[in-house]
Parts: C-alpha cells; sequence; structure tokens
C-alpha cells in the first residue's frame, strides 16, 4: 500500500519488483539468487528521477521498497531500495554513480522511525520553501527559476534546482537562502529536459514521458530527423512537453536512413510527354513516391515506386521521355513485400453486427408455396 513518504516522493504502489513512478527498472531477475554482483551493490531511488547506487557493508537482508539510511556528504540521507541482485551492474554502466575518495557510498541501516518522522517533517515544507526560494531570486532580479527544491534526509541540507538560460551569479543568494532556512544549500543547473522529467506528465503519445520513465541520458534531436521522415516541420506538433524537440524522434530515425539509402533523388522532376511531374511526398517503408502533375492536370498526385522512378530518371538523363508515368487512373501502386492485412475485419463498419441474428431473421420469414394445382391455399415454409 501506499505510505506517505511515497507519495510524497512521486512513487506508487512499490510491489516485489520495486516498480516506481519515475525511471522505473523491472527486474526480471527478482527470483534469482545473485552469483555475479557479489559486492551486494543496491540501487535507491530518491526524489522523482534521482537515483544513485551503495554497497551494502553491513549485510543487510534488504528488498525493493525497503527505506534505508545511506551515505552523504555530510550526514545521511533516506531512500527507497528500487533495485537488488545482478541487474544492479548493468545499471550502474547506465548511469552515473556517486564516489567518495574513489569508492561507492555505503548503506547504514534500515531507516528508524524517528529518521522517517524527520523525513517526512523536511518533505512537507519543500514546496513553501521553494515559493519562498523564487521570491528572494526574484527580488535580486536574477534571470533564473527555482524548479524544485529537495531535502536530505536529515534535514541538514537542500538541493535547490534551477533553470537559467545564461550564467548566473548567486553567491549572494546563497547568502540569503542560508540565512532563511537554515540550512546548507547546494545548488543545482538543469535543463527544460530534466525539468520535464522531475514533474512527469502524460505524452500526446497517451504514454507517460519517457523522460520520468525510463530515459536516464538525453540525446540531442534536430529538425533533421524530422525531415528523414517526412514529417511536417510544425514546431507546435514536433515539441514536446518541455519546450524542446520530441526525445522520440531519433527513436525510428535509424531505419528511416536505412530504408532511404537506395532512394533517388526526390529534387529531379520526371519528365513525360504529357509534361513534367514534381515529387510530394513519400511512403518510405513501402517505397512509394508520389508526384503531382506540373501543369496542374486533373488527376491529383501521382504513385509510382521508387524502382519505376531510378527508371524513368535514368531515361531522362538520355534524353528520353517516357508516354506516362503509370495508369494515372490506378490508385494504388502494388509493391513486394509485407503489407497490412485486416484479418480481424475492425475496420469494417458492420463488425459488430450478429451474423446469428441475420440468419435467424431469414429462417423465420415466411415463404409463400403452392400445396397443389386445386389448392389455393398459401402456408409458410
Amino acid at each position: 500500500m501506499n505510505t506517505p513518504e511515497k507519495i510524497a516522493r512521486g512513487c506508487q504502489t512499490t510491489d516485489r519488483v520495486g516498480s516506481c513512478a519515475k525511471l522505473n527498472v523491472y527486474n526480471w531477475l527478482y527470483d534469482v539468487k545473485s552469483s555475479v554482483n557479489t559486492e551486494d551493490i543496491i540501487e535507491v531511488r530518491f526524489k522523482n528521477t534521482r537515483k544513485d547506487y551503495f554497497r551494502n557493508i553491513n549485510g543487510l537482508i534488504l528488498k525493493p521498497g525497503d527505506m534505508v539510511a545511506v551515505e552523504s556528504s555530510p550526514g545521511h540521507d533516506i531512500g527507497m531500495v528500487s533495485l537488488v541482485g545482478d541487474l544492479v551492474l548493468k545499471q550502474v554502466k547506465r548511469h552515473k554513480v556517486t564516489l567518495v575518495d574513489g569508492e561507492i557510498r555505503k548503506v547504514y541501516r534500515l531507516a528508524k522511525a524517528t529518521d522517517l518522522e524527520k523525513w517526512e517533517e523536511a518533505i512537507a515544507s519543500e514546496h513553501s520553501i521553494m515559493l519562498e526560494a523564487r521570491k528572494i531570486a526574484e527580488d535580486l532580479h536574477l534571470n533564473m527559476k527555482i524548479g524544485d527544491v529537495e531535502f536530505q534526509g536529515d534535514k541538514t541540507k537542500a538541493i535547490f534546482y534551477y533553470i537559467a538560460d545564461e550564467r548566473v551569479d548567486f553567491r549572494q543568494l546563497i547568502r540569503l537562502y542560508a540565512d532563511a532556512f537554515k540550512i546548507r544549500i547546494e545548488m543545482r543547473q538543469i535543463g527544460a529536459r530534466q525539468e520535464a522529467a522531475r514533474i512527469g506528465g502524460i505524452g500526446p503519445c497517451g504514454r507517460e514521458l519517457c523522460c520520468s520513465s525510463w530515459m536516464s541520458n538525453f540525446v540531442s534531436v534536430s529538425t533533421t530527423a524530422a525531415r528523414y521522415q517526412e514529417i511536417s516541420l510544425n514546431p507546435q506538433k514536433l515539441a514536446g512537453q518541455c519546450g524542446k524537440l520530441k526525445c522520440c524522434l531519433n527513436f525510428e530515425l535509424d531505419s528511416y536512413i536505412d530504408a532511404q539509402k537506395d532512394f533517388p533523388s526526390t529534387t529531379v522532376p520526371l519528365e513525360t510527354e504529357k509534361g513534367n511531374y514534381k515529387y510530394f511526398k513519400a511512403d518510405i517503408f513501402k517505397g512509394i513516391f508520389w508526384y503531382a502533375s506540373d501543369n496542374h492536370q486533373p488527376g491529383g498526385i501521382v504513385p509510382v515506386s521508387v524502382e519505376k522512378v531510378k527508371e524513368i530518371q535514368l531515361l531522362n538523363r538520355s534524353g528520353q521521355k517516357v508516354a506516362q508515368l503509370i495508369n494515372e487512373n490506378t490508385l494504388v501502386v502494388e509493391t513486394e513485400g509485407h503489407s497490412y492485412l485486416n484479418a480481424v475485419g475492425d475496420e469494417s463498419i458492420e463488425r459488430f453486427d450478429s451474423d446469428f441474428k441475420i440468419h435467424r431473421k431469414k429462417r423465420h420469414k415466411p415463404v409463400l408455396t403452392r400445396k397443389s394445382n386445386t389448392d389455393n391455399e398459401v402456408q409458410p415454409n
């Protein structure tokens, strides 16, 4: 069941595999005894997307969902065990591990009731302190935004996450924060994507944001990815909730690049006896180019296979013109390979009609028959 500390830290119900709302990892090896992770390194999750790795030097029996006190600088912090076993070593390669004197930090103990009580008090004050911190930064006329505040478990230190487009001199700001809040202050700059990951949300695809569910590294995204995929360069559709280009534009980019390796140039018009045709759009994975008439002849756009386009361009370079691209009344180009097959009839408007009801009506429909040549009585069959 949900506990107050899990709700405050943005976590959902924790089960045997330690699922959580931000950067969750499914432990496929939860029922396999650890044989590779001999140092017993565990993954501990803190607020939102912050997680780190610690060594269980005391041999504690830990499972996902346990609250532990871990080493920090200075003092100790409180976090939730999110992953144990051999899969932790795979995660260590993906995430940056905080080291102290070249060694992984340690797990002190399971969190006591007093530890959790002090931690919950710190969590309850984070939002009000964030609003007050924003007011102080605004009074100093600093071009920055305090996006979030995260307290350390022992309530002696707080991390202030801020967003700024340029370098900010916040030396005076730190002094004011220390005087106002009576704690150690750490300023940590984050970008717009990191802010979206910490806040979370639902993307236009209907699923949880990738940056807050599984992504840990942000790769640069450019409009070139949209051009390769024949996507309209509409800033409102290409931008994610962070205001930057969607990270998912890079997910299928390699497939599109591989599919277009042997494609002919789209800047060369096709010359026919009826006139020239210019490139309009493409169905990349089906290998179909769509061309529009240069002199606006009736018939709209014409689909032409990639192989046919290569053949026509080769003839045009030799000074020859084809009679026509294809039969312009044909709306579909037959291409080799697999295509979508509507096997279950889910596109039919009559797919919910019952065949049984139709047959039943036909079976009870009266049929006029004549018993004999002399009898004019009509009876149902």
